[in-house]
């Protein structure tokens, strides 16, 4: 997110002595993107970053994949992964390629014994059901439903739920996830036809600042495998930061959407950006207002990508038979469209309550084994 945010305690130049009261050092760490080009943060340290004791479990999570190559449209019933009470337990992929995971999860509990790294990928976390707080080493986001977290690679973190009742849908980006760039002007500043604004993202609001020593593990997602490492000092203990990569969150909710008078394409539905797919947002909204307008979607081919939407809440008006918690996938290379019947349906409407994420990849997506699991075989002939 390109803007500037500060927490906590830091010396008024980069790269010089930050001394405590008793006149040690704090330990500066510079936590960048794309080498030394991208944004980054400059954070202060009570003990070094870098001590690690142990190096323990290295097992794979790597996808098991059922079909990789796929023309079939699926609609896969989400709320049938089952909960589980860890939360890297509960991740389950359905859908990647080399650029991305798609998965789903229903953790009961919170995070405990360990902390999680992700250094393979970005992870946009929406919250379809549950209540919590993300605790970072870069600071603390409360979130509830509707949520999007955004957590940039590298990024330190637990999340505390405060129930057992938690969905999740999670986006792994192994590029980094941005806003869009038509939104923003040549300073980074979102311009006023953006669907949202800078008041709407939420930042890192406190610091856990921990200057403990001991026994702290911290299970790094590396190369599709988790390494459980043992650090000598808690990863919490960030006395303050600059900069401008932290993790934040945005509400599904405070998307404002992009009407007209007739039917208006996918892209103004865009969220955030990668180089190789986007994320929408489809929300309550106004439909279009010519006279002789058509709400419902038109039928169109994906030729250059692979379209998936994930169905939170309301009245999808161009699916029958499509609940909270589905997801469709519509493969590269076949048109696709409303159901029949919903376009007819669809004509004298003037608004929608649907609630929808969308992600579309620009590189064809395979079902994996998890997938297949709760998947309906039988969706592509729905248009018959």
């Amino acid at each position: 997110m390109p803007f500037y945010h500060q927490l906590g305690k830091i010396p008024p130049k980069r790269h010089t002595q930050f001394r405590k009261k008793d006149g040690s050092l704090y330990y500066e760490q510079l936590f960048g993107r794309i080498g030394f080009d991208g944004m980054s943060t400059n954070s202060y340290h009570e003990q070094r970053p870098t001590m690690v004791k142990e190096i323990r479990n290295q097992y794979s999570i790597a996808p098991k994949i059922a079909k990789a190559t796929n023309i079939q449209s699926y609609r896969l019933r989400g709320f049938q992964i089952a909960s589980e009470n860890d939360y890297l337990e509960s991740r389950k992929v359905v859908l990647t390629n080399s650029d991305c995971n798609i998965i789903l999860a229903a953790p009961k509990e919170s995070t405990k014994d360990y902390f999680y790294k992700n250094t393979d990928a970005d992870e946009v976390i929406f919250i379809h059901k549950g209540s919590g707080k993300l605790r970072t080493h870069l600071g603390n986001i409360d979130f509830k439903y509707g949520d999007y977290l955004v957590i940039p690679r590298g990024i330190i973190y637990k999340l505390d739920f405060d129930t057992e009742n938690n969905r999740l849908f999670i986006v792994e980006s192994y590029h980094p996830v941005y806003t869009p760039k038509r939104y923003r002007n040549w300073f980074g500043q979102l311009l006023e036809h953006a669907p949202f604004c800078e008041r709407d993202i939420r930042r890192p609001y406190e610091l856990e600042t921990n200057n403990e020593l001991g026994d702290f593990i911290i299970k790094v997602k590396k190369q599709g495998e988790i390494i459980e490492m043992v650090y000598a000092s808690h990863p919490f203990d960030v006395i303050g930061y600059d900069g401008y990569n932290f993790p934040y969150a945005f509400s599904i909710h405070d998307f404002e959407p992009i009407t007209g008078r007739i039917h208006q394409p996918p892209p103004v539905h865009q969220t955030f950006e990668t180089s190789a797919f986007v994320i929408c947002s489809f929300v309550p909204r106004l439909y279009d207002y010519h006279p002789q307008s058509i709400p419902a979607p038109y039928n169109h081919s994906n030729i250059d990508s692979d379209e998936v939407l994930y169905y939170v809440d309301g009245d999808f008006m161009s699916r029958n038979d499509i609940e909270a918690g589905h997801i469709s996938l519509h493969p590269a290379g076949i048109p696709h469209g409303p159901h029949p019947g919903a376009t007819e349906r669809s004509i004298g409407k003037t608004s929608t309550e649907e609630l929808a994420v969308m992600v579309d990849t620009f590189k064809p997506l395979m079902l994996t084994e998890e997938a297949m699991k709760i998947a309906d075989e039988t969706y592509y002939q729905s248009w018959l």
